[in-house]
């Protein structure tokens, strides 16, 4: 196993660290990641094969510089010119790449960005996933909010002007039930106009119920799209199965949610062939669910609590710039997001060439926004999920935005 995800296991039971030990150099010790747990509803597979099967044909080397200025005169991207826009090919073409994508960026955003915060609510986790600061065996400060400090965290937010808010919560169903996120959705909706959610995969009915709650769209993050991969990263829990996480937007459609944001986790394995499923899952699901509004994340990988040393593998601000282009060339009409994963300097370019929405105000810890917001230190609240990279607020953030030319939206949908 890739020696960047190990962390220090020294807190842990001797039980315990047999049990890591284990899945770490045990294959046998792992479920199989192909198989549905009990209760996991299953739907057609047809989605996940066509995504993968492209995936598993793409030999990003045999394309040329000819095959990419080729697919720069298309006025409509296939899916072989992305597969060329994101071949090594395509970077000595960066520039003008970028320039097609601004514009078609303007032709259907304009000059806007959407900003919105995420609130972590727990931290709990059931799963083994080595590359993530909240798996069950990193021994970190573990909290979950109540109904109070939730919507404390929420009115500190609310207060500085942001509208729309994104929770997220460790993959613990017995922390964090599809009841306890409810009734957090049900309280974002009271402060915020746009609420989504970023939790761990669960059944069309569920996410019926969380849509009820007042939920607008889902962003789950496949992580990586290559099964052997997969396989390697997530040891035990249920984010285990691979299938059940691929077809968790799906099912989140089928509950009645207005969008959904596909992405895998940039720098786990291959990023040219995780980079192509990513938006040949988007492609796919806007095809059979043309209504529904369908958007993409970018997120490298960061530190996390008790490892510093985890870096994306080949993925640079290079790459990634190719990348998010790429996206916009093939999915003009698809959000594109940002995060505070990545650099103020990136982000503030990106954002003029084909991202169209940002983070700001961002804590991936458990109950310090008051801190964040305020200064004042309550001294309690749980560890982050990962270091972030750009910590500017809200305020700050609308601020630059404006100094860039361009016109932060805080909220593009209305209920009547």
């Amino acid at each position: 196993m890739d020696n960047r995800f190990f962390v220090d296991s020294a807190h842990l039971s001797e039980e315990a660290l047999r049990r890591k030990h284990a899945l770490e150099q045990d294959p046998s010790c792992r479920t199989d990641c192909m198989t549905y747990l009990p209760g996991m509803e299953q739907i057609s597979p047809e989605l996940r094969e066509r995504v993968l099967t492209e995936m598993a044909g793409y030999d990003y080397s045999r394309y040329t510089g000819k095959d990419v200025l080729r697919a720069l005169q298309h006025d409509r991207c296939t899916i072989e010119d992305l597969k060329a826009f994101l071949s090594p090919a395509a970077a000595p073409f960066l520039e003008q790449m970028a320039e097609k994508a601004r514009l078609e960026t303007r032709k259907h955003f304009g000059n806007t960005v959407y900003l919105f915060t995420p609130l972590y609510i727990a931290n709990y986790c059931e799963n083994y996933c080595v590359y993530c600061g909240f798996n069950c065996y990193n021994d970190i400060r573990r909290m979950r909010l109540t109904a109070e400090q939730i919507e404390h965290e929420m009115q500190v937010i609310a207060e500085s002007g942001m509208e729309e808010i994104l929770l997220l919560t460790g993959e613990s169903h017995a922390q964090s039930s599809v009841e306890y996120i409810g009734e957090a959705c049900k309280l974002a909706r009271k402060y915020f106009r746009m609420v989504g959610i970023e939790i761990y995969p669960v059944n069309t009915e569920d996410y019926r119920y969380l849509h009820t709650c007042g939920v607008d769209y889902v962003t789950v993050f496949q992580e990586t799209y290559d099964v052997q991969k997969y396989e390697e990263l997530h040891l035990a829990g249920h984010k285990r199965v691979f299938p059940y996480r691929f077809e968790a937007q799906e099912r989140a459609l089928m509950g009645g949610m207005r969008g959904i944001a596909c992405s895998a986790l940039l720098g786990l394995a291959d990023f040219r062939k995780d980079a192509l499923a990513t938006a040949l899952h988007a492609f796919y699901l806007q095809r059979k669910y043309p209504h529904a509004e369908i958007s993409l994340s970018c997120p490298r990988l960061r530190p996390i609590v008790n490892n510093g040393t985890i870096r994306p593998l080949d993925v640079g601000e290079k790459e990634l710039c190719q990348i998010l282009c790429a996206y916009r060339l093939f999915l003009p009409f698809a959000g594109i997001t940002v995060s505070s994963r990545e650099s103020r300097s990136f982000r503030d370019g990106i954002v003029k060439i084909a991202a169209t929405k940002i983070s700001a105000g961002v804590s991936t810890g458990i109950g310090d926004h008051e801190q964040k917001y305020t200064g004042k230190d309550t001294g309690e609240g749980g560890d982050e999920q990962f270091e972030i990279n750009d910590s500017r607020s809200f305020r700050t953030m609308y601020q630059d935005m404006e100094q860039e030319g361009l016109q932060p939206v805080l909220n593009d949908y209305l209920y009547v």
